[in-house]
């Protein structure tokens, strides 16, 4: 009978971050849960959670990612809080795995395996003696697309040992009724790989007085939690009058309900970067861009970092760089009935090389499982 390992999760993200990157932990969380102990570390306080108060943090990833956790457990833990390197290592030292989305740092762990996913492309320096000291304790490094891949490499100047792209739950329906809908699903924040709604909001906009006839009848819809109350005003006040609509607390089916009746998926993370100068500040993978594909929404996105992988070759000329390009080959889909169904179906074969299969595969395989 296969051993029963002790794994634990660790992300400096959690608990208030929802986003891709917790997605992708979770989903790994939960695969794994099915047949080893897991836990997901969450940071500690000034006092220790109840299990009450972990409980509660688990069941709003569950409803984030309409994902059942029931079998991970959420606990406390010395990272990312004030407690000594003492006591951070010796939590490490109870399990068999550690699994580390890190946000550049890096730290010493006891366990018998550890783990280190890469989902930003940091372009910065590990060279110092103590860096690689400590990149040396991790066993295993992988990152979430081979755009990530190829930077770390180049400026961590460590082995990548397997690129771990992010799973998308593929819906089992192939027939959706699409309305005319453009839609962008993103957090609304201004830092690191902004998703940009601003650059989309003004881009529709200008569209709508270019193109009157054609797009008459459609409309933007922007989803995503709010992280910049200031930038999401800015927004607001620049959609007046428009049919542009906004919002923030729906839950995972109700996204899910936008996709189906979604036609066209707009995403703007990078525009205007120099992804060889800050490859931190475009689309480190896109599995919002994914997810919207396995419905059958056709991708036009900015062509920079990981988008290229995520759309591939068959869809790569609906990838711009420039206002106008995303507005012309938007109109070109929205004149072309068929060009539009026939790019749909393009979109979600494409899709399908993230329905979990090989991200299944990847995750076993690293753990030890298979």
């Amino acid at each position: 009978m296969e051993k029963k390992l002790s794994i634990c999760f660790i992300s400096p993200y959690l608990p208030k971050s929802f986003g891709g990157g917790e997605k992708y932990l979770l989903d790994c969380a939960a695969l794994l849960a099915s047949q080893h102990q897991v836990y997901v570390a969450v940071p500690k306080q000034s006092r220790p959670r109840t299990k009450q108060q972990l409980n509660e943090i688990k069941l709003e990833y569950a409803q984030f990612l309409n994902k059942d956790l029931t079998k991970v457990e959420f606990i406390d833990s010395p990272f990312f809080s004030d407690s000594s390197f003492w006591k951070r290592l010796k939590f490490t030292q109870q399990f068999d795995v550690i699994y580390y989305q890190t946000d550049g740092s890096l730290f010493f762990s006891l366990a018998k395996k550890n783990i280190l996913h890469i989902q930003i492309p940091f372009a910065i320096n590990k060279n110092t003696f103590f860096d690689r000291v400590k990149l040396w304790n991790w066993q295993i490094i992988n990152t979430n697309s081979y755009f990530t891949k190829k930077v770390i490499e180049k400026w961590w100047q460590v082995k990548v040992n397997f690129v771990h792209q992010p799973m998308i739950d593929f819906p089992a329906q192939d027939k959706f009724v699409k309305e005319k809908i453009i839609l962008n699903v993103g957090r609304f924040f201004t830092h690191l790989h902004a998703k940009r709604q601003d650059v989309l909001i003004t881009t529709f906009i200008d569209m709508l007085k270019k193109f009157p006839s054609q797009t008459m009848g459609w409309k933007l819809v922007l989803i995503g939690k709010v992280e910049d109350e200031v930038y999401l005003d800015k927004l607001v006040s620049l959609a007046k009058n428009y049919p542009i609509y906004f919002y923030h607390h729906l839950t995972k089916q109700e996204v899910n309900q936008y996709y189906q009746k979604t036609s066209i998926y707009w995403h703007g993370a990078g525009f205007e970067i120099n992804e060889l100068q800050n490859p931190e500040k475009v689309e480190h993978f896109g599995i919002a861009t994914a997810e919207a594909m396995s419905y059958g929404c056709v991708p036009v996105v900015v062509g920079k970092g990981g988008q290229l992988e995520v759309l591939g070759e068959k869809l790569s000329q609906f990838l711009w760089q420039t206002p106008e390009e995303c507005q012309q080959k938007t109109i070109e889909l929205i004149s072309d009935p068929k060009l539009l169904a026939q790019s749909a179906n393009i979109a979600r074969l494409q899709a399908k090389n993230f329905d979990g299969r090989t991200f299944n595969q990847i995750l076993l395989s690293m753990i030890g499982s298979n």
